[in-house]
């Protein structure tokens, strides 16, 4: 896999090739009409991954879109930055296969030559469809070079439980976009996910790992959203996954412990909406100290640190979200609306109306 030293010795060159930095104002040309192909005709919210030193970016952004860049490179995203200075794009360093980019959803998630850079390309496009809104769109451009990269059945097999369609166009044959004949494989894959019509929401788990009267919580860094605040280890569902397994890979993932089926418990299902939000689901689950093994910072990139908390007496800063599931949890609540107005902060404030409410739950016993 390709590591943050590789890309920084890039850099420079990737700058200067008609490939990269599309400097020759005929290969600009030429992307610049396939990307309003392949984007969207309206202002929309795209996430360029791998973003190298933003050239696609650029192209993206003088189209009238929003644009959020990210690459693992601080050399790169230093380049990019500047190239991206006079137009209000955001540029982010970190992993762009979980990129740091917190509850936000984009119109489209653009990458070019990265995924065959991954160990597990299909893991990375399921998480990157769950960053897709209703409707939004995968723009893939891969290729296979001297027997190197994903050739395009791979990623349309992969991309068919993901999305509603694909559309593959050939791009080896069109030498404006190279600078020069080329007679390998290079394609684009344009996946479109379902548009709005039923209501989707994303789900979300959380775990509540109890150490006695204490809970386990980890401090956000780097994640663009809360980042300096408290939260439970969490993440999002991904596609073809239940809350369960999904549960057990984000604890491995961020705090190391190897959980079973029958280590979990649920605790808490919670309906949430953010500041200017979307709503989504969350399932919070209980599990002991112990289970699974010592717990320790997997996601340095994205937490700064570990501690544990009295449950009865929970620090105040602390994503919201996470305090009111915790609250409902010690409570003995088992199903909550928590529902932000767009003016409340992301972090929880004491002194704020409580947004959580209650739904009572049926029992057994006649009525």
């Amino acid at each position: 896999m390709t590591t943050t030293d590789d890309w920084d010795s890039l850099a420079d060159s990737f700058d200067q090739e008609p490939d990269h930095g599309l400097l020759d104002p005929a290969v600009r040309a030429a992307w610049a009409a396939r990307m309003t192909d392949w984007l969207p005709g309206e202002p929309s919210r795209v996430l360029d991954l791998g973003c190298g030193t933003g050239s696609l970016a650029l192209l993206a952004a003088e189209q009238g879109h929003q644009v959020t860049a990210v690459d693992l490179s601080p050399r790169m995203a230093a380049l990019a930055r500047t190239k991206l200075a006079d137009i209000g794009a955001e540029v982010l360093i970190g992993d762009a296969g979980r990129p740091p980019v917190g509850e936000r959803t984009f119109d489209v998630v653009l990458a070019r030559h990265l995924l065959w850079t991954m160990p597990d390309p299909e893991a990375v496009l399921r998480h990157w469809s769950s960053l897709l809104t209703p409707g939004g769109r995968l723009v893939l451009i891969e290729g296979v070079w001297s027997g190197t990269g994903l050739p395009a059945t791979r990623l349309i097999t992969a991309l068919a439980p993901l999305t509603e369609r694909v559309h593959h166009e050939r791009l080896s044959a069109d030498p404006a976009l190279w600078g020069r004949p080329v007679d390998d494989e290079r394609y684009a894959l344009i996946a479109r996910s379902a548009p709005v019509g039923r209501h989707t929401e994303v789900v979300d788990v959380h775990l509540i790992l109890r150490r006695g009267d204490d809970v386990l919580l980890a401090r956000r860094s780097g994640t663009g959203y809360g980042d300096g605040l408290l939260n439970g280890p969490s993440g999002h569902v991904e596609s073809g996954e239940d809350v369960r397994t999904a549960m057990i890979r984000e604890a491995y993932e961020e705090v190391g412990v190897r959980l079973t089926p029958d280590d979990l418990r649920v605790a808490l299902v919670m309906q949430h909406r953010g500041p200017g939000g979307e709503p989504r689901i969350g399932w919070f689950f209980e599990a002991a100290y112990g289970a699974g093994g010592e717990p320790y910072n997997r996601e340095p990139h994205k937490c700064s640190g570990l501690s544990w908390h009295p449950l009865a007496a929970l620090p105040d800063e602390l994503v919201a979200y996470c305090r009111a599931g915790l609250d409902a949890y010690r409570a003995g609540d088992r199903f909550v609306i928590h529902w932000h107005e767009d003016s409340d902060p992301i972090a929880h404030d004491p002194h704020a109306p409580g947004r959580a409410v209650r739904l009572p739950v049926t029992t057994t016993e006649s009525p």
